[in-house]
């Protein structure tokens, strides 16, 4: 089974962090019986001193660089990535794609119709190069802006539930897509250390989500359990 992790900011992470894609590697370890491989073309994380994708510091430097694999950046949605699928998924011989993306395109380029379009052309590129790929999608989860830009948190609601009606279209027996609920409880206040992005806690939310639907639906691993954590030096 060969793996890419698809994502926006959320999911490349940024210097000195784990990112969910370390936590996912971390559960897969401990739950899938076969082998796997985290494929991808990009192993970095994003440096916000530098403004770019270059660093390498990895809060684990145990991460081993195999399994650092993506397909994830800073700034990137499903308008970014649509046009990169394809070649990826071919390259790589991706058999399953983890995907969590729509928030910075309804942030700062495409209204919630126009993302779904993206988001169809994602999935009709990324199964011209393998037509059997199983597709997990995680609905947008809102930022702190949608509690304070109620035309903001529209958009995020009006693409979820058109993302719902594709997958529901668009999902076959021979190349399932699977839409995740997203992550248990979450609160921007405790599973973000900015209003977005992940802290520890939001690490193992996310990671949780996709690996808890992986298990119900596709029988991949076993329900999610963080490892040991030092909870109480967690943010919020």
């Amino acid at each position: 089974m060969r793996i890419l992790f698809v994502g926006d900011s959320m999911t490349i992470g940024s210097a000195g962090e784990h990112t969910w894609r370390y936590r996912m590697w971390q559960h897969l370890n401990r739950t899938y019986g076969g082998p796997y491989r985290i494929v991808g073309p990009r192993r970095e994380l994003y440096d916000q001193a530098a403004g770019a994708a270059v660093s390498h510091a990895y809060a684990d430097p145990g991460f081993p660089e195999r399994a650092r694999g993506h397909l994830a950046g800073w700034g990137e949605g499903w308008l970014h990535m649509a046009p990169l699928i394809r070649e990826e998924v071919r390259r790589h011989r991706v058999d399953v794609a983890l995907v969590s993306l729509g928030l910075i395109d309804l942030g700062f380029y495409t209204d919630a119709g126009q993302t779904v379009l993206n988001a169809r052309r994602f999935v009709a590129e990324a199964r011209a190069a393998n037509p059997a790929l199983h597709l997990a999608l995680m609905p947008v989860v809102p930022n702190i802006r949608a509690e304070h830009d109620a035309a903001f948190a529209a958009e995020c609601s009006r693409f979820n539930a058109l993302l719902a009606e594709a997958v529901a279209e668009l999902g076959t027996a021979d190349a399932p897509l699977l839409l995740l609920s997203p992550p248990d409880g979450w609160e921007t206040h405790r599973h973000t250390y900015d209003g977005t992005h992940p802290n520890a806690l939001g690490e193992h939310a996310l990671a949780g989500a996709f690996a808890d639907a992986l298990y119900k639906e596709w029988e991949v691993g076993a329900p999610y359990e963080a490892a040991a954590e030092p909870w109480a030096a967690v943010p919020g």
